[in-house]
């Protein structure tokens, strides 16, 4: 009983907050269906999931959208995700597929325009796989120790920062990868100078050739669909703080304001590893 009490507390101020900056109305969520997909591979398991997982549900309950949640790589399958709206890739990490089958069914989704946002570790996801690597825009290396941070908005334009301050002060990891793809367009970046100095050397050798701010939230067209990327999220109580919930639910708006349905006759992969088709002559 207290924690339902709790959930329906958290659903009341969550609303009011949305309400109050002006989400409410005309909402691009109502009415899809959302999959959130927790599956991990072998290796280190973030503790925040669960909650990932019944913030976004909360969120279904405020903005008319409907909640599949899975850990089951079977669910990849064509006939299965056609009525899948976009996905939610929660702190995933390592390899989430079982069998390069699932893996093209992921794919040819994307190519037929499905979306994705992609919270906190999802950039150390199929790390062995270069297409799935380029669509999430990297592959995590290391981060420095859990720390107060900033992250500086650099596009303020963009949809997905409606609410969120030009300067966010938080207590996060800042995530540095490799294989970064150049496609990529960051919308909110960490200052690096903010971090503990005690790290100092580890980050400067893993965040060249950047300088001062490294990427921390960005979004791209890729192969036939659209991802939107934020890898902070790191502590359980992120996914009950009004920020961060807006954040993610704002990820969430953009990526369901540009998806219209997903046509598998434009899906032209035949293999996971099949060349992007933007790349062929």
């Amino acid at each position: 009983m207290r924690t339902t009490f709790k959930k329906l507390v958290m659903v009341f101020f969550l609303g009011c907050f949305v309400t109050s900056i002006g989400l409410a109305a005309d909402d691009h969520l109502s009415g899809l269906k959302v999959l959130v997909y927790t599956k991990n591979g072998e290796g280190f398991v973030h503790d925040n999931i669960p909650f990932a997982v019944e913030s976004v549900e909360r969120l279904g309950v405020l903005h008319g959208f409907s909640v599949e949640v899975s850990d089951d790589p079977g669910i990849f399958a064509e006939d299965k995700l056609k009525d899948i709206d976009f996905m939610v890739f929660t702190s995933t990490n390592n390899d989430v597929f079982d069998t390069d089958e699932q893996r093209l069914a992921f794919r040819r989704y994307i190519q037929a325009g499905g979306g994705l946002v992609g919270i906190h570790s999802v950039v150390g996801t199929e790390r062995n796989w270069e297409w799935f690597k380029m669509m999430i825009g990297g592959r995590f290396v290391w981060h420095p120790k859990f720390q107060n941070l900033k992250v500086n908005k650099l596009d303020h334009s963009h949809p997905s920062m409606e609410g969120m301050p030009n300067v966010w002060e938080k207590e996060d990891e800042c995530y540095l990868m490799k294989e970064l793809y150049p496609g990529i367009k960051v919308i909110m970046a960490h200052d690096l100078e903010s971090l503990n100095k005690d790290q100092e050397e580890k980050v400067r050798e893993l965040s060249a050739p950047f300088a001062r701010y490294y990427p921390a939230v960005w979004h791209q067209d890729f192969d036939g669909g659209v991802v939107w990327v934020s890898a902070l999220g790191h502590h359980i109580k992120d996914y009950e703080d009004p920020t961060f919930v807006n954040h993610m639910l704002q990820g969430m708006r953009f990526v369901a304001s540009q998806v219209k349905g997903r046509d598998f006759n434009q899906a032209y992969a035949t293999d996971r590893n099949t060349p992007l088709k933007a790349f062929i002559n």
